[in-house]
């Protein structure tokens, strides 16, 4: 799972361990292993939690900057057992352009795009 990745790569970057994010966050640190491998899928609140342990924005999780720690052969990942959104075909080729894009825009910009979002995955559909 490449959150998963993005994860592991931040952690290392910070020089933390994953016991160190296990106390931080309130998991145990097998859960935040199993995150980082892609075994478990993380809920919005862990996300928060995992980014807050971290002191990044959430948003870092999901595009890569210059300076950011990028994930090896990220168009061509493919995985033989997970078949979710984004890790093959068409939907692999628009998450790396969703990456590449948030990349590029100024923090203000990316803050509205969330806002955006957030609002959007709210409304109730009929």
């Amino acid at each position: 799972m490449i959150i998963g990745e993005r994860l592991r790569a931040l952690r290392k970057e910070k020089k933390l361990l994953q016991k160190d994010i296990a106390e931080k966050t309130g998991l145990l640190r097998c859960n935040v292993g199993r995150l980082e491998v892609g075994r478990a899928v993380p809920t919005i609140e862990t996300l928060e939690k995992m980014t807050r342990a971290l002191d990044i924005p959430m948003y870092q999780l999901f595009y890569v900057r210059k300076g950011s720690p990028r994930l090896p052969n990220f168009r061509t990942r493919k995985s033989a057992k997970d078949n979710l959104w984004g890790n093959s075909g068409k939907d692999a080729y628009m998450l790396a352009e969703f990456c590449h894009l948030f990349g590029r825009m100024k923090e203000s910009d990316l803050r509205l795009v969330f806002f955006m979002a957030k609002k959007m995955a709210r409304r109730k559909h009929v």
